[in-house]
């Protein structure tokens, strides 16, 4: 355990080195680091007509017929990121056999609540309708997303309306994954999200815990422990709660050796060993019944 530990100590700095010697991100550090063996990937598919509403397709390199799929959508406090910094996400989710669909959404100051909920409805739509070009089955959908993603993701599988004005329905969803997501943040405090919610008149439909219903999808959700953006025993543990009231399936894990940004991070081959959370998306997505 110790020299484990030690290992994983020796890579994060020396990530961190690197980041700094090379002045890239730790997320383009991270995708240097990933591997282009596992699968194919189709680049900048449109599903909207603005230039933010595209998305990208990664196809395990062996796809069974019929493989599950999963639509992840980064975090970025709703006015920052782009699907190109998630490649790793991309090849975790298609090492392990699943079609990963990335998609980009519009940002604040361009647009504020609900409309980049509206992209990510339309990105959901387009994967339906033409995931099985890519050897994807649109009866085992999922829905991931990590931070702000996470919160566009659950909005997504709980509040009925917002898939419904694409034709779709939350019953369309086998299930969908949150990590660090914030699900129940009224009155805000971060003040680069404030606008986004036109904070003080923040809606509290705005707030996924407030959309919970008996039926609504299957559940994972997974924080750090030691968050200190989210705060995980508020966010986390009060949805989980919320939706085992309601009778939904959900699960939820907590982990010690991550951060807010390194749990996504654990995602990627050079930080798997900090938590088992690219387990824990294969095994929920084994593990959920099909139509």
């Amino acid at each position: 355990m110790a020299s484990t530990t030690r290992w994983l100590f020796g890579l994060t700095m020396g990530i961190c080195l690197l980041t700094v010697i090379t002045a890239c991100s730790p997320l383009k550090m991270l995708n240097a680091l990933t591997p282009d063996s596992t699968f194919d990937k189709t680049e900048g598919i449109a599903y909207g007509d603005d230039p933010r509403q595209k998305l990208d397709v990664y196809v395990p390199r062996h796809p069974l017929e019929n493989a599950p799929v999963v639509v992840f959508f980064y975090g970025g406090s709703w006015n920052s990121g782009s699907r190109s910094d998630y490649s790793f996400v991309g090849e975790a989710l298609a090492s392990r056999g699943v079609v990963a669909v990335l998609a980009d959404y519009r940002l604040y100051p361009q647009v504020r609540y609900p409309l980049f909920l509206e992209d990510g409805a339309k990105a959901v739509a387009w994967t339906h309708d033409h995931i099985h070009r890519f050897s994807g089955d649109p009866q085992r959908l999922y829905l991931m997303g990590h931070s702000s993603g996470a919160y566009n993701v659950a909005m997504l599988a709980l509040d009925p309306g917002l898939l419904g004005a694409v034709g779709m329905s939350p019953h369309d969803l086998r299930g969908w994954i949150g990590l660090a997501g914030p699900y129940d943040f009224l009155p805000i405090q971060n003040p680069d999200v404030r606008p986004v919610f036109f904070w003080p008149d923040s809606p509290p439909q705005s707030q996924p815990i407030n959309h919970v219903s008996r039926g609504a999808p299957p559940a994972l959700l997974m924080a750090s422990r030691d968050d200190d953006l989210v705060n995980p025993t508020r966010n986390t543990g009060g949805l989980a709660r919320k939706l085992r009231q309601a009778g939904v399936p959900v699960q939820d894990f907590y982990f010690a050796r991550t951060g807010h940004a390194t749990l996504v991070a654990t995602l990627s081959r050079p930080m798997r060993g900090l938590a088992p959370v690219l387990d824990e998306v294969s095994a929920f997505i084994r593990a959920t019944p099909t139509q």
